[in-house]
């Protein structure tokens, strides 16, 4: 056992005296541990995720709009892989007059991208420091509706990367049909390994998804391209995927188209990331953040009505096993290697665009977390600066959600747009009350852009959830109410424990002589590690006992035996254990003293066998 020697140094003796002040600078080296069980755990922390940071280093873990684009954008352009699919799912249930709304829907969802991003593009200017629809909320329109966005957010930011995982997950079983038996084990592990890319930090998972999300864009513009080709030259489809509508069941009527907007409203979900995400971007942060919008805005309107326009020319419906981009692949390049190509990049991004949230849900938790709405364990940062509590709350409970529905997209889809465009509303709407109440310059026309913002987003919010009540939206209007009185719960411990601790005079704050400390040392057994914890006891306390828990009535005989033999001083005390614990006893033996010593502190002293060698921690049980 390692042990050092030496007497007090002048920093100790000023401590004592209180007059030191200062700080301490810990090396990473310093910090871990030399070995034993604690030293593998940390070893292996180290090949997953990467060393510890020092926070100093954080301004250093910015990015670029490049990167910031496939980190914040993912997700909303990914959805084009499945946003089509889910307004042809709705139409196609009312026969063949109906599938021919599918571009007038697509239209009418690309002109409210254009209005609620030019919106979001506002309030980046104005809220550089990130938070986005919680910050902006909260300073406009007060506590109540702030922490309602934002339970909004966080809901929809579980079900991003669950939607995300399975849609990519299908993307797999549709070129490798037969994987489907092993769909949710195969989103479990890319939640894990999303988990992990994050935990190694932001510039790490940024190098990783950067080239993932260019490749989709490049594949996704060329089946365009090349679609837009063979249509314009008259050519007919490499395969035939055509498909006839069934039998209308509906009339196409004003409710159906709604109903199918709503579904493809689901595309615009992430648009808000990247004002949520202003602080990871590089300097200007604002004005990169904004044109990074941008860009994200334009691409996926021109992925969206790229998809649709291709699946319409080609008949393309939704199929059991095979997603949509999947058949209009098929029909315009074949079972060609770019078909390939295209898949894999496609269930690349789905499953990568949950990054979004694992990159907005930490940062939104992070706010509330300050804010005493959310456990202030959110707020700390882990050994690579990320914000290690929001990425593993994030991963449980979208693993979770995918084990409930199996893995479903179809499941999801209906729950999954309500919460954003809540979000979305609540955002607009404060920026229209901070134009109104503070008229700064340029006023007149924000509260228009962002009145207009506003009064689509509360449309399409009552669209979606009366469209979609019945098909489980429902359970978020059910849900948001329960979080947001839980989060109001929350806030509340943190304020009665704030007004307990504060000090109402300043004599509480003056030094005042306490007693002597009551002092409890625990021992295995009469040794040499025993008499150092009994020597330093003494040196704090005139009023010492040894304290030895045992299961064995003929142990704790002889340890009283030993203890007479060697005229111990100290008084001992042995606790019986029958059900061989160890805590429970020593609880139980505080609770009988503690009416002689109300006023008194109670110090426990334990000692630790600290061996050289990492193996030998398996020969002792601490």
């Amino acid at each position: 056992m390692d042990t050092k020697k030496g007497g007090d140094s002048p920093s100790d003796q000023k401590l004592r005296k209180g007059t030191y002040t200062g700080h301490l600078v810990a090396t990473e080296e310093a910090s871990q541990p030399t070995g034993g069980i604690s030293g593998i755990v940390t070893n292996f922390k180290h090949v997953l995720i990467g060393r510890p940071m020092p926070s100093a280093h954080l301004a250093h873990e910015r990015i670029t709009k490049v990167k910031a684009l496939a980190v914040l954008s993912s997700d909303a352009i990914s959805s084009t892989a499945y946003a089509t699919e889910e307004i042809l799912i709705v139409l196609a249930a009312a026969g063949a007059g109906a599938v021919h709304f599918t571009m007038p829907v697509t239209l009418a969802i690309v002109m409210l991208l254009a209005i609620v991003a030019y919106s979001y593009r506002q309030t980046i200017y104005k809220y550089p420091k990130g938070g986005g629809t919680y910050i902006v909320t909260k300073d406009n329109l007060g506590a109540t509706p702030a922490i309602l966005a934002g339970s909004a957010l966080m809901v929809d930011y579980v079900l991003t990367v669950a939607v995300s995982i399975s849609a990519g997950v299908a993307a797999v079983t549709s070129a490798f049909p037969a994987l489907q038996p092993l769909t949710v084990e195969l989103a479990l592990v890319a939640v894990a390994f999303l988990c992990v890319a994050n935990l190694r930090g932001v510039r790490e998972s940024a190098a990783l998804f950067t080239l993932p999300t260019y490749a989709f864009i490049v594949c996704i513009l060329g089946l365009i391209g090349v679609g837009a080709w063979r249509i314009a030259s008259g050519l007919p489809a490499v395969e035939n995927v055509a498909q006839v509508p069934g039998p209308a069941m509906t009339g196409v009527g004003i409710f159906l188209v709604l109903r199918a907007f709503a579904s493809g409203c689901s595309a615009m979900t992430g648009t808000e990331a990247i004002s949520d995400g202003v602080p990871i971007f590089q300097d200007p942060q604002a004005k990169n953040a904004a044109r990074t919008l941008v860009w994200m805005a334009v691409i996926l309107a021109t992925l969206f009505l790229g998809i649709s326009t291709l699946g319409q020319y080609y008949h393309v419906l939704p199929r059991e096993g095979e997603t949509v981009v999947s058949q209009i692949a098929r029909a315009v390049v074949g079972r060609s290697p770019f078909y390939y190509a295209i898949q894999a990049t496609t269930a690349l991004i789905l499953v990568l665009a949950a990054n979004t949230a694992f990159s907005d849900f930490p940062r939104l938790a992070y706010f509330m977390a300050q804010d005493r709405f959310m456990p202030r364990q959110f707020i700390f940062r882990g050994d690579r600066l990320g914000l290690s509590t929001g990425i593993l709350a994030l991963g449980i409970l979208a693993g979770a959600l995918i084990i409930l529905v199996r893995g479903d997209v179809h499941h999801l889809i209906p729950l999954y747009a309500v919460g954003v465009f809540m979000a979305f509303t609540f955002s607009q709407a404060s920026m229209v009350r901070r134009w109104w109440m503070r008229r700064e310059e340029g006023w007149r026309k924000g509260l228009i852009i962002n009145g207009i913002g506003a009064l689509t987003t509360a449309i399409v919010t009552l669209v979606i959830a009366a469209t979609k009540f019945t098909h489980g939206a429902w359970m978020i209007l059910v849900l948001l109410p329960t979080f947001v009185f839980m989060l109001r719960g929350i806030h509340h411990h943190y304020q009665r424990v704030a007004e307990q601790l504060v000090i109402s005079k300043r004599a509480e704050l003056q030094a005042y002589p306490l007693p002597s400390p009551k002092t409890l040392v625990l021992i295995s057994s009469l040794n040499k590690a025993a008499a150092k914890s009994l020597r330093y006891a003494l040196a704090l306390s005139d009023d010492v006992t040894a304290l030895h828990v045992t299961d064995e009535p003929e142990a704790g005989a002889r340890l009283k035996a030993d203890w007479e033999a060697h005229n111990m001083t100290v008084p001992l005390v042995v606790l019986e254990s029958p059900y061989r614990s160890l805590v429970s006893p020593i609880q139980a033996y505080l609770d009988t003293i503690q009416a002689d010593y109300q006023r008194t502190p109670v110090t426990i002293v334990l000692n630790e066998f600290v061996p050289r060698h990492w193996w030998e921690h398996l020969l002792h049980n601490q």
